[in-house]
C-alpha cells in the first residue's frame, strides 16, 4: 500500500498555498541560510527547466483550533523550506529574516540579452541592460508594459532576444516543482525512513524537526509556541537579539509571549543553553511524561495511548497543556534556580557537562517537582542535585535515552523521586561501584569523560585547590586558566620507555595545576620535584607554588587524590602509582556524592 503521492504543481501553485497557510512553513521566521548566489542559482534552474528537487510535505489530520476553524488540508513542509523560502523572497518579492531576526529583501537581477541571473548590486542597479529585480518583473501588471519599457530603455538589445528571455522569466512561475505528500497516519519513524531514502544526501530528520512542524501547524497559537521555542532557544545563546526580534516580529511582540523572554536579554549564564531540540524534550517529560518526542507528536495530535484512538478535544487540550509548560520552561525563577542548583553540584562551566540530556532531565524532573506539594525547595534541589551527578556519572541517559527516559519518569510517578532515585542508588551505586566499578572505569585517557568531569566538580564543590597551589582554587582555575597537568611529567615517562599515549595520558595522571606550578615541574621525576617542595617547607624560599607546612602538603594531596606514593613513584611503579589514584579519585566521588 502506497505510503505517500507523488504530483507536480507550477510555482505559481505552491507559491499561493504558502500565502494561503496551505503548506505550513515553521521556518519563515527563522535565519534564512541560504546565500544569495544560491537563490540566483535556483532560478537559474527554474529558469532552464532544470530540475530543482523534490519537495516533501506531510498532510496534517484535521484539528479543531481555538477560533473554531479546521487545520484541515494543510500540509507540513518536511523537505523543501530553504527553496520555498527562496522562491517566495525572489519571486513574490517577500521579506526573509537575517540572523539577527531583520527582516531583509533578496533581489535578484536578470540580463534579457545574456540570459543570466545575478545578485543586485549598485552596479547592476545603474545598468539599463539588467532587469534589477525579477520580482517586479514577474507581478507586474502588465508583462507587455514591462518588456516595452526594457526595450526603450535597451535599443542596442535585439527585440527578438529579449522579448523571448523575458517571456520565459515570466513563466517561472509555471514551472514545474515536484512534491511528495506523505500520508496523514503515517508515524515518524516511518517518515523519516521515507525521507531518508528519497533525499539523495541522505540527511537524517530529528524528530524535533517534525514537532516543531506539527507545533507550527497548529494555527496561531501553534505558531506563537513555535516561536516561543526557537526564540527562548536563541535569545539563551545570544541575549543580544532580544531587541531586534522586539523590533522585527511585531506580531510576536503582540502575543504577549515575548514578554516571558524578556529577562534573558540580560542572562549571562552560558551553563545551560537550550536548543529547540532540548526545549521540545524537556516539555514531553515534564507535562506529559513521554521521552521519546514521536510521542509527543502524537499527543499533539490527538492520539489517546489507551483507545488508540485520535481525539479532536484531546488535540486541543494537548497545545493548551504544551503552552503552559513551555512558560513553565522559559520562566525566568524556574530556570535560574535550577542552573543555581546544577552549579551548586560543582559543576560550574559549560566544559564540565558531559551529557545534555543528563540536563534535559534533571530540568525536567525539577519542573515536576516544583508541582509536588510534598516537597519543598531545598528538597528538590537535594533530588536534582543527585539525579543529575547519578545519571552523568552512570552514563544513564547515552544511548537509547528516550527509553531511559521514560522508564524513569514512570518510575517517579510510582514511588516518587526520592524512593527512585534510592532504588537506583542501592543496585548501581552500592560499595562495590565505588571500591571496583568507577576505578575500573577510570582507566581511560579522556579529560571529556564523565568520571573525569565529575571528579573536578567535587573538588570544585569541595573548594579544592589546584596541585599544590595553596591559595588558588580549582574553581578558579576552570573558570579562568588553568593547566590539567601530569602529575608524573609525560616526558619523563617517554624518556622512560613508557610511550603509550592511552598509559602516560590516562586521566589517573591528571591534575588542574597553576601554569607556573606546572612550568617549574617540568620533565622532573616526581622524587626530584617533590623535594624542592620539602626543601621549600623547610626553608620558607619558594621555588615551586606557596605550600609552606607539611599539613598543607598533605591535605593538599588529599583533596587532590594523590597518593604519598608519589614521592617514590618511577616509571617502574607507575602503573601501581595509576591503580592507587583511581581508587582515591573514586572516594572523592563517592564522598562528595554522599554528600550532596
Amino acid at each position: 500500500m502506497a505510503k505517500y503521492s507523488v504530483h507536480q504543481q507550477p510555482v505559481d501553485t505552491l507559491l499561493s498555498w504558502v500565502r494561503s497557510g496551505q503548506i505550513a512553513i515553521p521556518e519563515m521566521q527563522r535565519p534564512f541560510v541560504w546565500d544569495s548566489t544560491k537563490v540566483r542559482d535556483l532560478l537559474d534552474s527554474l529558469y532552464n527547466g532544470f530540475p530543482v528537487g523534490y519537495l516533501i510535505t506531510w498532510q496534517s489530520a484535521d484539528v479543531g483550533l481555538k477560533d473554531g476553524s479546521k487545520s484541515a488540508f494543510r500540509q507540513i513542509l518536511i523537505d523543501g523550506q530553504q527553496r520555498i523560502t527562496a522562491m517566495t523572497a525572489a519571486l513574490v518579492g517577500q521579506h526573509v529574516v537575517d540572523k539577527s531576526y531583520r527582516r531583509k529583501r533578496i533581489k535578484i537581477a536578470f540580463n534579457p540579452a545574456t540570459e543570466t541571473f545575478a545578485t543586485l548590486t549598485p552596479v547592476i542597479e545603474r545598468d539599463h541592460a539588467w532587469i534589477s529585480d525579477v520580482s517586479e518583473f514577474i507581478n507586474a501588471p502588465s508583462s507587455y508594459s514591462a518588456t516595452k519599457a526594457y526595450l526603450e530603455a535597451n535599443p542596442d538589445v535585439a527585440p527578438e532576444i529579449a522579448e523571448r528571455a523575458l517571456e520565459r522569466l515570466s513563466s517561472i512561475r509555471q514551472a514545474q516543482v515536484g512534491i511528495i505528500t506523505l500520508d496523514e497516519d503515517l508515524d515518524i519513524e516511518t517518515v523519516t525512513e521515507i525521507f531518508i531514502r528519497i533525499n539523495s544526501k541522505g540527511v537524517p530528520l530529528s524528530s524535533a524537526d517534525f514537532a516543531m512542524s506539527k507545533i507550527a501547524s497548529h494555527g496561531r497559537l501553534g505558531a506563537d509556541l513555535r516561536k516561543l521555542i526557537d526564540y527562548f532557544s536563541h535569545l539563551s545563546v545570544a541575549p543580544h537579539v532580544y531587541d531586534d526580534i522586539a523590533a522585527n516580529d511585531a506580531e510576536f511582540a503582540a502575543s504577549g509571549y515575548l514578554n516571558a523572554l524578556q529577562w534573558l536579554k540580560d542572562d549571562a549564564s552560558d551553563l545551560y543553553d537550550p536548543k529547540y531540540t532540548d526545549v521540545i524534550r524537556v516539555a514531553g517529560l515534564t507535562e506529559f511524561g513521554r521521552g521519546k518526542v514521536s510521542a509527543l507528536v502524537s499527543v499533539l495530535s490527538g492520539r489517546d495511548f489507551d483507545t488508540r484512538s485520535f481525539s479532536e478535544e484531546l488535540a486541543v487540550e494537548s497545545f493548551e497543556r504544551l503552552r503552559q509548560v513551555l512558560l513553565r520552561i522559559v520562566n525566568q525563577r524556574n530556570f535560574q534556580q535550577f542552573v543555581l542548583t546544577i552549579r551548586s553540584a560543582g559543576f560550574i562551566a559549560p566544559k564540565l557537562i558531559s551529557s545534555k540530556n543528563a540536563l534535559n532531565f534533571a530540568y525536567a524532573l525539577y519542573l515536576r517537582l516544583r508541582a509536588d506539594a510534598g516537597l519543598n525547595e531545598a528538597d528538590i534541589k537535594h533530588v536534582v542535585r543527585k539525579w543529575f551527578v547519578m545519571s552523568t556519572l552512570t552514563g544513564r541517559y547515552t544511548g537509547s535515552f528516550e527509553t531511559a527516559f521514560e522508564a524513569d519518569i514512570r518510575r517517579i510517578e510510582e514511588v516518587g523521586a526520592r524512593q527512585a532515585l534510592a532504588d537506583i542508588e542501592a543496585s548501581q551505586l552500592a560499595d562495590n561501584y565505588w571500591d571496583v566499578a568507577l576505578p575500573m572505569e577510570m582507566k581511560t585517557s579522556s579529560v571529556r569523560s564523565p568520571y573525569f568531569l565529575t571528579f573536578l566538580a567535587a573538588q570544585s564543590h569541595t573548594g579544592a585547590r589546584g596541585f599544590l597551589s595553596k591559595n588558588v582554587t580549582i574553581t578558579s582555575m576552570i573558570e579562568e586558566m588553568g593547566d590539567v597537568h601530569h602529575i608524573v611529567p609525560k616526558n619523563y615517562l617517554v624518556k622512560n620507555g613508557i610511550n603509550d599515549r592511552s598509559d602516560y595520558n590516562q586521566i589517573a595522571n591528571y591534575a588542574l595545576t597553576e601554569t607556573p606550578i606546572n612550568i617549574a615541574i617540568k620533565d622532573r621525576a616526581p622524587a626530584d620535584y617533590m623535594s624542592i617542595v620539602d626543601e621549600q617547607i623547610d626553608t620558607g624560599v619558594m621555588r615551586l607554588g606557596e605550600i609552606t607546612s607539611h599539613d598543607e602538603l598533605t591535605s593538599n594531596f588529599a583533596a587532590n587524590a594523590v597518593p604519598e606514593s608519589l614521592r617514590t613513584t618511577t616509571a617502574d611503579s607507575y602503573q601501581e602509582f595509576l591503580a592507587e589514584r583511581r581508587v582515591l579519585m573514586a572516594r572523592v566521588i563517592r564522598d562528595y556524592y554522599r554528600g550532596l
